[in-house]
């Protein structure tokens, strides 16, 4: 194996320590671990680290399942060496005997591992020898954290749960919203279009190198994400403020339909990202660096025909594009979050007019960030009402709604014959009407 195949294999396991030991993002480690290598080595250590994040909990089990007694609790780089080289061997089309060597030679590098070696090598050839047996029917509960699929037991449905946990352990596909005519570029680049108007790729590669990328012809959003704005009936003239608007693919799709739109976030780097993705796209809006949760504009604040809150929340509907969301987040970051929440809701009901729309989303599994929130609001402002959502409207299925009348799509949802074509982010959202 060449040498930098060993680094890839390092910076894996380095960016599942960073996950799992230090809780940081996995984008984060991967930027920092990755630096100056070749996108094939790049590539490799994402892949590896993401497989061992999604399938966490069954690959843990699979481990445990060859070993004679548990690892000593001081011993958990063995234990991700362990994970990194039984995905390999289990999940990915990796030659069994570079998955065994690799981890064995990482075991040797630090002396708190080198002890292990031995054991590294018998744990993992044991796996080549007995093919994983029984590894795909471990319940795929294992691999969410306890407390969360509890939660999504509680709100869904032992049976939903599950499923949700299942689809979870997918990669999500590639969708884009184009900015004019979705079916000429669904066939231009090889997609589908969905029913919601969105664009999914079969087969992604360099996203900068497709066609109409350079031009500005569309970006890249899941399906799910790209509803709340289409909820909003944005048109030429409307004023519109996309609150927390960064990266910016909802502030493109409301100015992509002529509105007005006043982009507000508090992060002056992702604003620059959102400034620069405007920019490609040909698009325009008023861009503002604040605290959404205290921002008004001059004059009186109820000026916007409509607003649009996608909140910041704990992106549990985000795990099969984000699989270190499920072992990085805690019970007490919903309630932390909740407040944020709240208060980002609260100011964005002040900038409505009265007869204007108010639509706020998060990209949460969590009924506590979206449900729960909007009946908060509802109770306390009785100049607010919901607007249900119709079966159909925008290609949304009645699937999709609640009972109230708002939008709750689910990873299990839009399934397709294969499991890597298929699902949606996780996503709530309410559409409001001031009174």
């Amino acid at each position: 194996m060449d040498a930098q195949g060993l680094a890839a294999r390092r910076a894996a396991a380095d960016a599942i320590d960073a996950v799992l030991v230090n809780g940081r993002p996995l984008e984060e480690a991967m930027e920092r671990l990755t630096h100056g290598f070749e996108e094939r080595d790049r590539a490799l250590t994402r892949m590896i680290a993401s497989t061992v994040l999604r399938r966490l909990g069954t690959l843990r089990a699979l481990v445990r399942g060859c070993l004679d007694k548990p690892l000593p609790a001081a011993a958990a780089r063995v234990e991700t060496l362990l994970l990194v080289g039984a995905a390999q061997i289990a999940l990915m089309d990796v030659p069994d005997h570079a998955a065994v060597d690799i981890s064995v030679t990482l075991a040797g590098e630090a002396p708190a591992t080198a002890g292990f070696k031995g054991l590294v090598n018998a744990v993992l050839r044991r796996l080549v020898r007995e093919g994983a047996k029984g590894f795909e029917t471990l319940d795929a509960s294992l691999d969410v954290p306890e407390w969360l699929h509890d939660g999504w037991r509680a709100a869904y449905g032992s049976e939903l749960a599950r499923e949700i946990a299942r689809a979870s352990r997918t990669e999500a596909p590639l969708d884009l919203t184009a900015k004019t005519d979705p079916a000429a570029w669904a066939e231009k680049l090889g997609g589908r279009l969905l029913p919601t108007g969105s664009i999914r790729l079969t087969e992604a590669g360099n996203v900068t190198a497709l066609a109409g990328f350079a031009d500005g012809a569309w970006w890249v959003q899941d399906a799910a994400a790209a509803i709340p704005a289409r909820l909003i009936d944005a048109g030429p003239g409307m004023r519109i403020a996309d609150l927390c608007a960064a990266p910016g693919g909802k502030t493109a799709q409301l100015a992509a339909a002529g509105a007005e739109v006043t982009a507000v976030d508090r992060s002056g780097s992702r604003l620059k990202r959102l400034k620069q993705n405007l920019a490609r796209l040909g698009l325009e809006a008023h861009i503002v660096e604040a605290d959404a949760s205290r921002w008004r504009p001059g004059g009186s604040p109820a000026t916007f025909d409509a607003v649009l809150l996608d909140a910041p929340c704990s992106a549990t509907g985000t795990i099969r594009r984000h699989p270190d969301v499920a072992w990085t987040k805690r019970p007490a970051d919903i309630a932390s979050l909740g407040g944020l929440q709240a208060r980002l809701l609260d100011r964005a009901a002040e900038l409505v007019r009265p007869g204007g729309q108010l639509v706020y989303s998060t990209c949460s599994l969590e009924p506590e960030e979206g449900e729960r929130q909007v009946e908060r609001l509802l109770a306390a402002r009785p100049d607010y009402r919901i607007e249900t959502v119709a079966p159909g409207e925008d290609g949304i299925a009645a699937e999709w709604i609640t009972p109230a009348g708002f939008v709750r799509t689910l990873p299990v949802h839009l399934p397709d014959a294969d499991p890597r074509q298929s699902g949606l982010d996780g996503f709530f959202a309410a559409r409001l009407r001031r009174s």
